[in-house]
């Protein structure tokens, strides 16, 4: 199937590990031209590196840190300067901070906030009138299933994620006269290197394949995700294949969340 993705102009933050990654990487796959940001020079150096080995697509570097207003600022404005246009944004950039509510002081409240939630607000707020200038374009946040059922400890992520959901559904109404489409995946486990520090620290007896596949994440498919998998639903939405989906919240985690 061909998702009409070739020479459309997508900016991925988050995008040097992970799910960020991997839609960098399927983004170039589908001949899109790509920008690329994350907060780690190097690890960017070395993620565009692979994809240009893999696709032979050069990426657009940005280092940037989302936290930051007038950072999601340039990062818009420079993928724009480099490419003429902006087509997607794939606002990924995140950290899972969970914590009892009582752990939780008012710096790791503004900063969880204005990473995941504000991040996503200042880049689309900064990508919107390019968007609307081609005639549309395509939105996706990323934002995490447990926050549709929050469990204890689960904080500031769990608020912040499900702010973003809210933003989400907002920006859909109010931006579906511009033909911009703004859809969230809520992500469950999904392979990563938090997922495997977490592994080390509280199941080293087990081997990882086997700790992927431990019936005590009671994941109704078996087993923790890949990125890729990730990846590939939202290529997807951000896709023509999708030109009739927006405001809607996707669960990407193996059916795992109790909530539709």
């Amino acid at each position: 199937m061909d998702l009409g993705l070739k020479e459309k102009v997508a900016l991925v933050t988050g995008a040097s590990k992970g799910i960020g990654f991997a839609t960098s990487l399927q983004l170039a796959k589908e001949g899109a031209k790509l920008a690329m940001v994350a907060r780690n020079e190097e690890s960017l150096a070395v993620a565009a590196e692979e994809i240009f080995q893999e696709t032979g697509v050069r990426v657009l570097q940005i280092t940037g840190d989302m936290s930051l207003e007038e950072n999601c600022k340039q990062v818009v404005l420079k993928t724009v300067d480099h490419f003429g246009r902006l087509d997607i944004l794939v606002n990924n950039a995140g950290t899972h901070a969970g914590h009892p509510f009582e752990k939780v002081d008012n710096a790791m409240w503004k900063y969880d906030l204005d990473l995941k939630l504000f991040g996503a607000i200042h880049c689309s707020r900064n990508a919107v009138p390019f968007m609307r200038k081609n005639g549309g374009g395509a939105i996706v946040n990323v934002t995490a299933a447990i926050a549709k059922t929050p469990p204890a400890s689960s904080l500031p992520t769990t608020v912040s994620r499900a702010a973003g959901m809210a933003l989400t559904k907002a920006m859909s109404k109010d931006l579906g006269h511009d033909n911009i489409r703004v859809n969230t995946v809520c992500i469950g486990l999904i392979k990563s290197d938090q997922i495997e520090k977490y592994w080390q620290k509280t199941a080293p007896h087990q081997s990882f394949e086997q700790y992927v596949h431990d019936p005590k994440h009671q994941i109704p498919l078996g087993r923790i995700g890949e990125a890729e998998e990730a990846a590939k639903v939202i290529t997807f939405l951000v896709s023509d294949s999708a030109s009739y989906i927006t405001g809607t919240s996707l669960n990407i985690d193996g059916g795992m969340a109790g909530t539709l």
